[in-house]
């Protein structure tokens, strides 16, 4: 890992102006990914270096998705019927400076969790068909504790999937090696989400990681965030949701901004990403599109937004715009046009 010092002293950056931000929010930064840092202010830097903002934010919520409130055993989160959300690790490649869980970074609770209380509620809750790994991250756990945890889980009968959120493909590609996806792949049906913010970060390196990790028949999906001043932009994302599909990475999510303390500067108005959608689509490969999503404060679950791309409905046809900026009509059926309306109309 990269100290503060060292990186500070070889970007000629201000450690002192840095260091406060840290002291709260620590500096996590592995070599690799530094490596794509192409100058000081860039969108790869400023996801990953303190900024002064970060302590001066009054916005936001420490835990903005209520993940406390929702833990029925220690670092598991059961907000949706079918699923939960177990924390299996505290460590990550890299600190990403807009982190939902930043709150949890001067805490070291999880790297050796007890995981019978969790196992046990899973256990004891029929409903829960899927299982969502994060932390942290999964994949630096050592291999030993995550197939210990993955076999406990397939030995519950009523736990049909079991995915991983993970950012080391993206992010420390080194450390996805055959013999684990081997392992991993003795777990099926398993999915990967990773975390790709920008075209930059699609390398030789974490296009082998995607590579070894599809060959061993794992499903790839891509969850993004949108940042301002980062990827914020149709022409970025067009890049980097086209450049997932050639590493066999589906794009997922793009993700709006959570209402994380200390984030707020990273934060674009809803808006942006439902202007970005509506630009992309059919401009780029269908399966390339993503769902723009918000996660609501306080538990309440995603939502997916989308680009109103119906301008008007009569009697008998809607009238739409196209990704080229088309009206065109599309006729109805008898009598659907008053169905439309109420389908789409606010509730």
């Amino acid at each position: 890992m990269v100290s503060l010092e060292e990186f500070a002293k070889k970007w000629e950056t201000d450690f002192a102006c840095l260091s406060p931000v840290a002291r709260r929010y620590p500096f996590r930064l592995n070599s690799y990914f530094e490596g794509l840092i192409r100058k000081a202010g860039d969108s790869i830097w400023k996801q990953v270096v303190p900024d002064t903002r970060e302590i001066t934010d009054t916005s936001g919520f420490e835990d903005p998705l209520a993940e406390e409130a929702l833990s029925p055993a220690p670092n598991l989160v059961h907000r949706y019927p079918n699923r939960v959300l177990w924390l299996v690790n505290d460590r990550c490649a890299l600190h990403c400076r807009f982190c939902t869980r930043k709150r949890r970074w001067t805490e070291s609770p999880l790297r050796e969790p007890d995981i019978k209380p969790a196992l046990d509620y899973i256990a004891s809750q029929e409903q829960i068909a899927d299982v969502l790994l994060s932390g942290g991250d999964p994949l630096l756990l050592a291999e030993d504790r995550l197939y210990e945890i993955l076999a406990k889980l397939r030995e519950i009968k009523h736990v049909e999937i079991i995915r991983i959120g993970s950012r080391v493909p993206c992010a420390l590609p080194g450390a996805v090696t055959p013999r684990l996806a081997a392992m991993l792949s003795r777990f099926h049906p398993l999915y990967i989400n990773i975390h790709f913010n920008h075209p930059l970060e699609i390398t030789p390196e974490s296009r082998l990681a995607c590579s070894i990790l599809a060959d061993a028949g794992i499903s790839l999906g891509s969850q993004t965030v949108l940042l301002r001043d980062v990827n914020d932009s149709e022409e970025i994302l067009a890049g980097l949701f086209q450049k997932l599909l050639t590493i066999r990475v589906r794009p997922y999510y793009l993700m709006q901004m959570d209402l994380t303390s200390g984030t707020g500067h990273f934060r674009t108005p809803v808006s942006t990403g439902l202007r970005i959608l509506r630009k992309l689509r059919n401009w780029i490969s269908g399966p390339a599109m993503p769902q723009f999503v918000i996660d609501l404060p306080g538990g309440r679950g995603k939502i997916p937004l989308f680009p109103n791309m119906i301008r008007e409905i009569n009697d008998r046809e809607m009238i739409v715009k196209n990704y080229k900026e088309e009206y065109c009509i599309y006729p109805l059926l008898e009598g659907e046009s008053e169905g439309l309306r109420a389908e789409l109309a606010p509730r």
